[in-house]
């Protein structure tokens, strides 16, 4: 029998665990449970998603915040219905809703990176850090929005390599199967003062203390 304790304490990554996820402003005000309808699947999925994307962000850049983690079914049902910026549940690229179906898994978090919005209060492109993460990760749709420039990342199995944004230039950058408008030179040209990938090191575990 899982515990809501239990789940929080479930470690997805290095450097992520489940209780970052659960946390949601619509569950909280409207005083709705969000809990997975399958704990296996969440986890499965949330793994997969931390560890192929949200690691090596947090090794380049820093702190990842995460705005919006997981929601259940029937929490993104509600956020839908009340209109309060969830997508419909058979929307296939929703995101937050892990334990959709092991046919159809997909995981993602609208997230922010403080150290790059921090630049792009100051005008800097948001399509510098979209290119930064083609070239280097594993994603499957990027959608970005105006406010810190904050954006949808997700992963799944069989990535479909899209970017889309409500940040001018509005609309979608990358299709998916398409290349992208910016050949490899210019969009490393965009992030060339950026942080080596995965650059950040943690302090190393004492040899005693070695698994």
């Amino acid at each position: 029998m899982w515990s809501l304790e239990t789940l929080g304490r479930e470690r997805l990554s290095k450097y992520f665990f489940m209780r970052e996820f659960l946390y949601s402003e619509i569950a909280n005000f409207h005083q709705i449970q969000n809990i997975p309808e399958d704990v296996e699947l969440t986890l499965e999925v949330g793994r997969a998603f931390c560890t192929q994307l949200l690691d090596p962000l947090h090794e380049t850049f820093g702190c990842v915040s995460v705005r919006s983690g997981y929601r259940s079914p029937s929490l993104n049902r509600f956020g839908n219905e009340n209109k309060l910026n969830c997508a419909r549940n058979d929307y296939p690229g929703e995101c937050h809703i892990w334990d959709r179906s092991s046919e159809l898994k997909i995981g993602g978090a609208t997230i922010v990176i403080p150290w790059f919005a921090d630049q792009y209060a100051q005008g800097r492109d948001w399509r510098d850090l979209a290119y930064w993460i083609h070239d280097h990760l594993p994603y499957s749709e990027q959608w970005y929005f105006p406010k810190l420039a904050a954006f949808n990342l997700t992963w799944e199995p069989v990535p479909r390599r899209t970017i889309s944004s409500y940040i001018a230039p509005r609309g979608k950058l990358v299709a998916a199967g398409a290349a992208p408008p910016e050949n490899l030179a210019a969009r490393r040209a965009r992030y060339a003062d950026f942080p080596p990938f995965r650059c950040v090191v943690q302090p190393a575990t004492p040899d005693r203390w070695r698994l």
